[in-house]
């Protein structure tokens, strides 16, 4: 069995953040996704890149509501210089006019929900990770290879992190994937996770996690293994048997 566990050193830091979780089973891989099913995953991702900018109301990233609670959020745990929330990086491209591109079905569908709902959003492949997956404060050194990469970036002392007992999964909360955990085109069971820091989005959280339940279960034949809103009362859940 493996679980998804919040520590307590997340939760002293963001008392009030909301985590969405979908874990899906049984995705299809690439090669037998529907013509149909493959299409409409396009549209929704250029759909999705056509209408972020109704999140941005200024043209200073920065300056945006929904960038400016992950730059304060980013304030409170040790980051690598220049690591800045996934949202963030996706809005960028869309002011720059550079739409965000296909990568694989299961990444396209959680970029849309992200894109159209200006939440960060990401995924893993659960039969990658090695025991539990965490999101605490690290003493440092976990082991990790950023995704695209070829040499390691351990984790620095203070840093806020997914790991596992391999190592780091999603370093900086949520800014950078790691190699090893990486949704492909062949994984079957996703962890696919939603952040929220500002409680005013509750509502807004929650339709994105529905969404991605939605499309994963609906274009990639996935069962939904679990849907949850993980809260500081509720703290862990269990996402493989």
């Amino acid at each position: 069995m493996k679980s998804f566990v919040t520590e307590e050193s997340f939760w002293n830091l963001f008392p009030e953040a909301r985590i969405g979780i979908v874990v899906a089973h049984g995705m299809k891989p690439t090669g037998e996704v529907a013509p149909e099913d493959a299409a409409a995953i396009a549209r929704a991702l250029a759909e999705a890149n056509g209408k972020a900018d109704q999140h941005l109301e200024s043209n200073t990233i920065s300056q945006n509501a929904v960038v400016a609670v992950w730059r304060d959020a980013y304030q409170q745990f040790k980051t690598k210089k220049g690591a800045r929330c996934s949202i963030e990086n996706l809005l960028k491209r869309v002011l720059k006019g550079n739409p965000v591109g296909s990568i694989t079905p299961s990444v396209d569908i959680y970029n849309a929900v992200s894109l159209a709902h200006a939440l960060p959003v990401g995924g893993e492949d659960i039969d990658a990770m090695v025991g539990d997956i965490r999101l605490g404060i690290t003493e440092g050194g976990d082991a990790f290879r950023p995704l695209g990469e070829d040499e390691d970036a351990p984790t620095l002392e203070g840093e806020l992190c997914y790991r596992d007992d391999a190592g780091a999964i999603c370093r900086c909360w949520n800014w950078r994937d790691g190699e090893r955990t990486a949704l492909t085109d062949e994984s079957a069971k996703a962890f696919l996770v939603i952040e929220s820091v500002d409680p005013a989005r509750a509502d807004d959280l929650e339709a994105a996690v529905d969404q991605l339940a939605d499309m994963v279960q609906r274009y990639l034949g996935a069962d939904i293994f679990a849907k949850q809103i993980v809260t500081r009362g509720n703290p862990t859940m269990v996402i493989d048997e």
